[in-house]
């Protein structure tokens, strides 16, 4: 028998890293899943087998290759959802700017409008999204809203301010909504997973020498993998999760301690 019943996950950014780890994870327990990702059509043959293994365990999936951003997109997705059964969506969205600031050659530097756009991009988009599912009674009636953070919430590090701002943003947005939404049967968290070898991180200048560093300073002494960070989203789906909300949940093995 399911866990989860004619319930669906709605996964932004869904196609690789966190969000694809916590797919496989949703669906193992019976819950259907819609993907949103946007991915160049070189990777479609190797990200199509891997819905199709998703669908292995008896459950639907969706997918949907468009910009999140984009207003239409919201549309369709909701479009294809059925009322009062979305049990959980998940903002895995990594798409940003990693770099400084302020640097001698001012052509390397981060503008503006690539600040505007990460913040959008890994932050807004949350409330863009939970707005429309809300509005558009998708939601059960006892739903999850969840959204991946990172230490960057409050430590700097090189290149990483535009991301650091975008996960700030995305934890003020939590509380507020932590607060607004259990009336309407929803907790909202987040999780800070702990560094994690995923495409984006891998685009972070000195990515290798933090993961060295990092390694070392976790009481595992390994990284967190996605599959960790999947195992967390589903622990928050369960029934006993209910009465978690409005936390940073951290899922990284004591990393973040030392």
């Amino acid at each position: 028998m399911k866990e989860f019943d004619n319930e669906w996950a709605i996964i932004l950014g869904g196609s690789s890293g966190l969000g694809l780890a916590t797919a496989k994870k949703l669906a193992h327990h019976g819950l259907n899943i819609c993907i949103v990702h946007r991915d160049r059509k070189a990777s479609l043959d190797e990200l199509n087998a891997a819905f199709d293994a998703i669908r292995s365990y008896g459950v639907e999936v969706m997918s949907f290759n468009k910009d999140a951003l984009k207003a239409e997109t919201i549309d369709e997705v909701i479009g294809r959802i059925s009322d009062n059964s979305l049990k959980v969506l998940v903002h895995s969205i990594a798409r940003g700017s990693v770099k400084p600031f302020f640097a001698e050659d001012k052509s390397a530097t981060i503008s503006s409008e690539d600040l505007k756009i990460t913040i959008d991009a890994m932050g807004l988009s949350w409330h863009t999204w939970t707005k429309a599912l809300v509005e558009n009674e998708k939601f059960s009636s006892n739903a999850r809203n969840i959204a991946f953070t990172s230490e960057g919430n409050t430590r700097a590090w090189k290149s990483y301010g535009a991301v650091s701002a975008a996960k700030a943003t995305l934890e003020a947005l939590m509380r507020q909504m932590a607060i607004e939404l259990p009336l309407k049967g929803i907790t909202t968290n987040c999780i800070q997973a702990g560094l994690t070898l995923t495409k984006s991180f891998e685009h972070i200048p000195g990515s290798e020498k933090m993961a060295k560093f990092t390694t070392a300073r976790n009481p595992f002494k390994r990284l967190t993998t996605p599959e960790d960070v999947a195992n967390v989203v589903y622990l928050l789906c369960k029934d006993e999760a209910s009465w978690i909300n409005g936390v940073v949940l951290k899922a990284d093995g004591g990393e973040s301690l030392s």
